[in-house]
Formats: structure tokens, sequence, C-alpha cells
């Protein structure tokens, strides 16, 4: 018992005091309307009776987390067992959706990334001139420049899955330039001078030193980039009054004031996040243990 409370206490009771702060947030903020529809109905409410009404609300200011999780298992495992997973009501519909602008704008990031890295420690001028830029473009918020992204991809017929993906490569490419930039650059001045006095070529040392010093900031950079990456995607699915993706979602429930939907949608974005970055966890281990890192 103490070996499993060692392992798993802290998260454990991280996550119950998140439950506890959320029930006592949903009652804080939902008692408004609970009392004014008691006040209108001429009643005076317990605290028993509150309680229960800040909890049972159909469009709460605040969901509780039973809410959501009721919310959640009628748009996933129920939808599983009436054999209509992937039906337009399903989470797993529009979490596909979101995923697949995530992995293209994921892998077109990560490209750019790794291009822009290698050129920026190979080539002085790219040094100086290309690396203020790429961290200046950071500085723009995704909300203003999305839409802009659109028109302009749309005024030259390019629609649907890629526009959202080039939102996604914009907010995933730098995470990995700087991860890459860091990881080639950081084998020490003995490691380079080794391999110069065995007459290594400018690509052995590439493939032979530096690239492999990397991989630990790249795995690492990997990571932020896909987290990016997701929220680029769902970004992008916001001006294009999308019906379909978890940004749909977000967005048809602020139009209804559906409460309930926006924090289900939340949740199954932070889910899907964290399973994308555990698989390059787990990528990034057998990598390394295969390169002797691990």
């Amino acid at each position: 018992m103490a070996r499993l409370w060692h392992k798993f206490g802290p998260v454990l009771t991280v996550v119950i005091a998140i439950f506890v702060m959320w029930y006592a947030g949903s009652i804080a903020l939902n008692s408004a309307w609970a009392h004014d529809k008691a006040q209108r109905a001429g009643k005076v409410l317990t605290t028993s009776e509150l309680v229960a009404d800040t909890m049972s609300q159909k469009k709460p200011r605040l969901p509780a987390p039973h809410q959501v999780g009721a919310e959640i298992w009628k748009t996933t495992g129920a939808m599983v067992l009436r054999g209509r997973a992937f039906s337009k009501r399903s989470l797993f519909y529009h979490s596909w959706i979101t995923l697949s602008s995530t992995a293209l704008g994921f892998l077109m990031g990560t490209a750019l990334g790794v291009a822009l890295a290698v050129g920026i420690v190979y080539n002085r001028t790219m040094d100086m001139s290309v690396m203020p830029w790429v961290i200046a473009s950071q500085t723009i918020p995704i909300l203003a420049i999305a839409p802009m992204i659109i028109v302009v991809l749309n005024a030259v017929g390019i629609s649907g899955l890629l526009p959202k993906a080039v939102i996604s490569m914009y907010l995933s490419f730098f995470p990995v330039v700087v991860g890459m930039v860091k990881g080639l650059r950081s084998p020490d001045h003995m490691q380079l001078d080794q391999m110069k006095t065995w007459s290594a070529s400018g690509q052995q040392e590439f493939w032979r030193l530096r690239l492999p010093s990397s991989m630990p900031y790249f795995f690492t950079s990997m990571k932020i980039a896909m987290a990016a990456s997701l929220v680029g995607a769902i970004v992008g699915e916001l001006p294009t009054g999308a019906v379909a993706g978890l940004g749909a979602r977000l967005l048809g429930g602020s139009y209804y004031g559906q409460t309930i939907q926006i924090w289900s949608a939340l949740i199954m974005a932070a889910a899907l996040a964290a399973c994308l970055v555990g698989f390059i966890g787990i990528l990034q281990r057998r990598v390394l243990k295969r390169m002797g890192m691990a």
C-alpha cells in the first residue's frame, strides 16, 4: 500500500483537489440563477436544495463534473454501445476530424522546423536573419492570423483540411525549430574536435554526432509541438464555421449557451492531447533506449 501511495498518491491528491474546487465553483457560479428562480416562485432555498439545484441546471454557468461526465458518456460510450461510434453526434467523430488536421499540421510543422533548424545551425546568414523572424512570428495572435490564412487559401481554391493544417503548422513549427537548434548545437568542442581528428566529413558529423545528440531535444520539442498543433486545429475550425470537429462543438455550444457541451468538448480535446503526447513519449523511450541514451 505504501508503494502504491508513493506512486499514485500525489496524482490522486491533485485530482481530488481539482474536483473539490470544481464542485465548489459550480455551486458558487450557479447559485445566482437558483436563487432567482426560487425568488420568482416565492420560495427560500435551503442549503441542500441550493446545492441540488446548482448541480442539475440545464444551462449552468459552470457545469458540475458529473454533468460533463454524463455528456461525454452520452456522446462516446453510449454511441459505441449502439454501434454509432462515428455518427455526427459522437465526440469520437468530431475528435477524428480534429485529429486529421492536427496530424497533418504536426507533420508539416515538424518537417519545416527541422529544415529551418539545420539551416540555422549550418548557415550563418540564416542564423542571423531567419531566427529573429521565427521568434517574431509567434508574437502574432493566432486568432488574428487564422482567418487571414483561411481567406487567402480559399481565394486560391484551397479549402477543407489543408487550411486548418496550415494553422496547426504555424503553431507547431516554432518549438521544433528551437529544440532542434539547441540539440544540434549540444555537442561540445571536444566531441567536434574528435570528429575532425577522424577526418569526418560534414555529413558524417551531422548523421553520427549532431543528429543523435539532438534526439532528446527533438522529442521534447515534438511533445510541445503536438499540443500546439491540436490548439491550432481547433482554432482553425472556428472562423470557417465548421460543422464537424471539436472546434465546431465548442462553437455550437457557445451559440446556444450549451455549456455542458462546451466543457465535454474541452475535456475530449485534453484527453486527445494527452494520448498524442503520450504516444510521442512512448516513441521517445523506445528510440532513446535503442540509441543507448535511456
